[in-house]
């Protein structure tokens, strides 16, 4: 008799999200301290910035061979091996003698994290029913952000008792090592709950592919375990669609950017910036269950223009008040807006992601759709850089609001073609 049973998300919250929040946990504790550490070493301040690049530039990179990764090893034994990997990265920045061999660290960590994020979006594609689909991967999102939230506290409290910033290290080696044991000792979800079945439309004329169908398509099921046919098989959604992501991306690198260089350029002391910052990451993470809910009653669409909207016009508000008598006022109320802004789009990459992965053998297509995600985020933090240093902040700021508008347009026109609201679309459309 088969031991599987329908789906529960509470029954599943356990073993999927507790690994996630372990793994944030440690990075959100070490990454905002890198350029200190670079520092130490002796790195110039241009060169601790590239070196805490390299986490995004890792994780860019190791998008789209992750995808391989977790079809061949499996979802949780692909996040023992991403804990294990950053566990040996961050001893090699623990013993860093000089700030290349850090970077190389750093980079290391950034491969492990494409990995463990990779992973668990492949497992909640394939076992999450898709009336829980948009709720469960807003979770998994909040659970990454909680983590990076409480992070940098336990960081502080660390430094506080032992007066070093190496100690830190040791706090992500030991929520690597703890995730790593949840994930050994606890029930693997995938052989506990049955396959997302409720995923596929009853109308032959939409199935999808994998599903039955011509040998054709069959044979390109069969292909879907492989990185390169499946981006090519793919290509279509992942430059129309996958544009919109990769914008959605920019926008929320940019904003992570353009917060604290907005505020040290009207003259915001280091505490308050930090507590601003702080107030609205709460509002932030507030509202990843929320974004689920919308998502799963009244259609991604409904959560994704709002969101890209939202972004862009705060921008283009930040772009015209930085010489306003009143401009810290309105940097704290936009900075308040825009995290609210971003909360309502919590989780939609990694919905929109399962919504089109293909159901046999997922993790190729979401390494390549993360990729394209991911690349805006690492392309938008450098072009703010850039404008900046040639032009202006506000012009920066201004052009990133033209951004989500575009990026508006985009989700606008290609969400409706290609995840309408029953989230699977046909070989033909793609």
């Amino acid at each position: 008799m088969s031991t599987e049973r329908p789906f529960s998300l509470r029954g599943v919250a356990l073993a999927a999200f507790l690994p996630t929040l372990l793994f944030s946990i440690g990075e959100g504790a070490m990454i905002p301290l890198i350029p200190l550490v670079a520092n130490d070493l002796g790195a110039s301040l241009a060169f601790a910035g590239f070196i805490a690049a390299m986490v995004m530039v890792g994780e860019l990179i190791g998008d789209i061979p992750s995808g391989s990764v977790v079809s061949r090893f499996g979802e949780r034994n692909s996040m023992i091996g991403a804990s294990l990997l950053a566990i040996i990265a961050v001893l090699v920045c623990i013993v860093a003698p000089n700030p290349v061999v850090l970077a190389v660290g750093i980079f290391l960590i950034g491969l492990a994290t494409a990995v463990f994020a990779l992973a668990r979006h492949a497992f909640m594609t394939s076992y999450v029913p898709v009336a829980y689909r948009a709720r469960a991967l807003s979770t998994l999102g909040g659970v990454f952000r909680a983590g990076w939230f409480v992070g940098p506290f336990i960081a502080a409290g660390v430094i506080h008792l032992t007066g070093g910033t190496t100690a830190v290290f040791w706090v992500f080696i030991v929520c690597c090592l703890a995730a790593a044991l949840v994930l050994m000792l606890l029930p693997d979800p995938s052989n506990t709950f049955a396959g997302a079945s409720d995923t596929a439309p009853s109308d032959p004329a939409v199935r999808t592919v994998g599903e039955g169908g011509t040998d054709d398509e069959r044979a390109a099921a069969a292909e879907s375990n492989d990185l390169f046919p499946t981006i090519w098989r793919y290509r279509g959604v992942l430059l129309r669609l996958g544009t919109g992501a990769g914008l959605v991306g920019a926008l929320r690198a940019s904003r992570t950017v353009m917060l604290p260089l907005w505020a040290v350029s009207i003259g915001v002391s280091e505490p308050d910036t930090a507590l601003i910052i702080g107030i609205a990451g709460g509002i932030d993470f507030a509202l990843f269950y929320a974004s689920g809910q919308i998502m799963d009653r009244f259609g991604r669409m409904w959560t994704a223009i709002p969101s890209m909207i939202g972004l862009g016009l705060g921008m283009f508000a930040l772009a015209f008040t930085h010489d306003l008598p009143a401009n810290v006022e309105w940097f704290i109320a936009v900075a308040m807006f825009l995290s609210l802004a971003n909360g309502i789009g919590s989780g939609l990459l990694m919905t929109l992601g399962a919504d089109l992965a293909p159901p046999s053998g997922p993790a190729p297509f979401l390494g390549a759709w993360r990729f394209t995600a991911d690349f805006g985020s690492a392309a938008a933090p450098l072009a703010v850089a850039g404008i900046t240093a040639v032009i202006s902040l506000s012009v920066a700021s201004g052009v990133m609001g033209v951004v989500g508008l575009i990026g508006a347009g985009v989700l606008w026109r290609y969400i409706p073609r290609y995840a309408p609201r029953h989230p699977r679309f046909t070989a033909r459309e793609r």
